[in-house]
């Protein structure tokens, strides 16, 4: 273990595993890692030894890299014994691509939460071969970039489907406060929102491991978007009440095991950190808005930094999280810009 200290928290370990390796983070718990063809260029999984099998925590992307970064897996870390149950944290298409492929070319059974699996296996059965209308006019209504929304609207559609593998029918339910074995341990399940609805983390009874998914990450935040399918929803607001609500359950001595970045240890420190960036931005944000502006034009004071290409879809979806909650609790204002029917967000009386 060749830990460091930055800041706050703790980083037993500096490196990350090899591609088709695994690091042993405590007893009978593999941490291993899978490709993803994006800036975020990896997704964290975990397999927890059960004796007659593993139990796998979130899965990758369905592609050929991943499978066969999972065939090596299996035959190497795992050492040719079963997958008898993934365990999904959310239906995100990183954690939950290869769900469906473990059920069926495995037999394992599937662990989730209801609201995750009904987002994922809706979403995986819903293939658009073009932009809905509805989405266009998310993106208009959110002040997209003209330049950005042309070479958007003109290609093919991001479907579930690209790289989630068919879903069958039949999971098993986990939701907040329910206990389950996995790995020799008794986890206590707690639920968080925001990132995705009805995340599970899963925190240990019997020592100090908490797998937090996407809704605790070490030196990143978890994306917090709102979507053409509820353009007027508050995410942000579900987030900060769960990671409150997660705070209460938070030691110094935890080890969190995240979907992504390194395993760390300061979850307390992590938990609050995180909000106080929510309303650091949210101040800037209203103090930004001294004269009407759509969520597109907004980025500056919310993360300021440049903005690419490559990052711009979910800077957008963040930027309207954050202005639908000022919106909501009745902070600034807002109205339709008649020539592009951007929404234009003002500062109210009230701020």
């Amino acid at each position: 273990m060749d830990g460091a200290d930055i800041g706050a928290l703790r980083y037993p370990w500096t490196e990350p595993p090899a591609p088709g390796e695994a690091v042993e983070v405590a007893d009978g718990v593999l941490w291993m890692r899978l490709p993803l063809p994006m800036k975020l260029d990896h997704v964290n999984i975990y397999a927890l030894d059960d004796g007659d099998g593993w139990s796998v925590i979130d899965t990758g992307f369905d592609s050929r890299r991943s499978r066969e970064a999972w065939q090596t897996l299996l035959a190497g870390p795992l050492a040719g014994r079963p997958v008898r149950r993934v365990i999904v944290t959310h239906h995100h298409p990183d954690h939950v691509g290869l769900a469906g492929w473990f059920q069926r070319e495995h037999g394992a059974e599937l662990v989730m939460t209801r609201a995750g699996w009904l987002f994922a296996r809706m979403l995986t059965l819903d293939v658009q071969e073009k932009w809905p209308e509805e989405t266009l006019a998310f993106y208009r209504g959110a002040g997209m970039e003209r330049e950005f929304y042309a070479r958007r609207a003109k290609d093919r559609p991001f479907n579930f489907a690209d790289v989630v593998a068919p879903m069958p029918l039949g999971f098993s339910k986990v939701k907040q406060d329910d206990r389950i074995r996995i790995g020799g341990r008794d986890w206590v399940v707690h639920t968080g929102g925001g990132h995705a609805p009805e995340q599970a983390t899963f925190w240990s009874t019997d020592d100090n491991l908490v797998l937090t998914g996407d809704q605790v990450i070490s030196t990143i935040s978890p994306n917090i978007g709102v979507y053409a399918t509820e353009p007027l929803a508050d995410p942000l607001t579900e987030w900060l009440e769960s990671c409150a609500r997660l705070s209460r359950h938070a030691r110094p001595d935890q080890l969190a095991l995240a979907g992504h970045k390194l395993p760390f240890i300061g979850l307390p420190h992590r938990l609050r950190a995180l909000v106080e960036n929510h309303e650091s931005a949210l101040a800037r944000l209203l103090e930004y808005l001294d004269r009407p502006r759509s969520a597109g034009d907004c980025f500056q004071p919310l993360f300021r930094r440049g903005i690419g290409t490559a990052e711009y879809g979910h800077a957008l979806v963040e930027s309207v999280a954050h202005l639908n909650h000022l919106y909501h609790k009745g902070l600034v204002t807002r109205v339709a810009d008649p020539e592009t029917g951007a929404w234009m967000f003002l500062r109210s009386d009230r701020a």
